[in-house]
């Protein structure tokens, strides 16, 4: 059951993975300053959209317990209410955070050069803020019924376009302007809009005897689905404005460490995702088991699939050990910021095993409804812990982006351990949603 639900969100991730390396690779033979408008505006772009990322767990964790409970016909109600919020609180936080990004790059950078790529980009990024509110409540939704393969086919044709359209647009090929890295940040809004169409087509026929649009939410289940994703919101927010510190942080060390930190998030982020699909199936399974009243099935669920992400992760170890200079050959063409960037991938490699089990039982807290203690565990470790341990090792004491990445391989296997506490202790089982 973990494989049904896990390998179409895996596929997904894995397509998601192909994407992100192809615009580090085009974006790339634009040179560090590219590479670095983009990493800070993609990184400030996933603080900008966090908040409303949150949103999917509410609909996960309701529609995969009405699953449980045997009521097939209102699992779409929970959606219903996602794709509400994700309009009432995406339109306005977009329209203002367009007005701040200057504001928020001139704070992030003092490079010029990278300030006057990164904003544009910026800008035309958060424009998709309400397309992916609606993409992710629809994820979440796809996985609590156990239809991830729709996830995979939208995702699978939304990013076969966002490559194409980044051909054509950051090169000028087929006779459109050259747009450099705005073209990249159009291309995927774009991309991002059309991924929203082509899951209310499927939405329409496959929800709509689950509720799906019919009638709209009532101010209660508004309540209760934002009060659940409350937490995971905020979870997702104080992350990803983690993320952004650790780039100014980076950014107090030098420009080409930014450009080093952008490929190495971005291949963190890459390993971890076929991963992350195993800890939305451990979010779905979970919540159906504690909906049918069975605490011992949904705690294996958790340990098992934590189980099989840490062997994933000992693999990635390894592959990643062996051939991390040749894959940042291809995409880093100047050798002084390849060399900055090398030790760190080996030591981020050698701790893949932990992140990624930890990651899976903080997705069980979340789908048992414990949202509020996966949301403390996030926040101590990254915000009391790593990030003034980087600020004093990186730029204070100067180890450089080596000590950085050494506090970040203490942040993440501790987390690990603190989340596999938490889960044994089943504090969680006594939730009621």
């Amino acid at each position: 059951m973990i494989w049904g639900i896990a390998l179409p969100i895996m596929g997904g991730m894995m397509s998601q993975n192909v994407l992100n390396l192809v615009d580090i690779g085009m974006v790339g033979r634009l040179g560090d300053h590219a590479l670095a408008a983009t990493g800070i505006g993609g990184f400030t772009n996933y603080l900008a959209i966090s908040f409303i990322i949150g949103l999917s767990a509410g609909v996960q964790a309701l529609a995969s317990r009405r699953m449980g409970e045997g009521r097939h016909s209102e699992t779409a109600i929970p959606l219903n209410g996602g794709l509400m919020l994700a309009l009432m609180i995406g339109l306005p936080l977009c329209i203002a955070l367009i007005i701040a990004t200057p504001y928020a790059f001139t704070f992030l950078t003092g490079d010029a050069e990278v300030r006057e790529l990164g904003i544009p980009y910026l800008q035309i990024r958060i424009v998709s803020m309400v397309a992916v509110g609606m993409n992710f409540s629809f994820r979440g939704y796809w996985s609590a019924i156990h239809m991830t393969g729709i996830y995979l086919r939208t995702l699978l044709i939304m990013h076969a376009i966002n490559i194409f359209l980044n051909w054509v647009l950051i090169f000028g090929n087929l006779g459109a302007p050259e747009l450099g890295v705005f073209g990249a940040g159009l291309a995927t809004t774009i991309a991002l809009y059309f991924g929203t169409a082509l899951y209310f087509f499927f939405a329409f026929r496959h929800a709509r005897d689950k509720g799906f649009l019919q009638g709209i939410p009532s101010r209660a289940t508004l309540w209760q689905q934002f009060r659940l994703s409350l937490p995971s919101s905020l979870q997702q927010l104080f992350f990803s404005a983690g993320l952004v510190t650790l780039v100014w942080i980076v950014g107090r060390i030098g420009t080409a460490e930014v450009a080093a930190v952008n490929i190495l998030m971005t291949f963190h982020i890459t390993a971890l995702l076929p991963a992350f699909g195993v800890a939305l199936a451990a979010t779905t399974l979970v919540g159906n088991a504690l909906g049918r009243g069975d605490v011992e099935d949904a705690a294996a669920w958790g340990w098992n699939c934590a189980a099989l992400t840490f062997v994933y992760g000992l693999i990635m170890s390894l592959l990643l050990i062996l051939l991390a200079d040749p894959i940042l050959r291809v995409f880093l063409t100047n050798p002084d910021t390849r060399q900055l960037a090398y030790l760190p991938m080996i030591l981020w490699a050698l701790m893949i095993s932990f992140d990624t089990a930890g990651m899976v039982l903080m997705n069980a807290l979340i789908g048992a409804g414990d949202t509020r203690r996966s949301m403390w565990i996030s926040l101590v470790w990254q915000w009391a812990f790593f990030l003034p341990l980087a600020f004093m090792i990186g730029p204070v004491l100067g180890f450089g982006l080596v000590g950085v990445w050494v506090a970040n391989g203490l942040y993440r296997v501790g987390q690990a351990v603190n989340c596999g506490t938490q889960w044994a202790g089943r504090k969680w089982a006594d939730i009621r949603i």
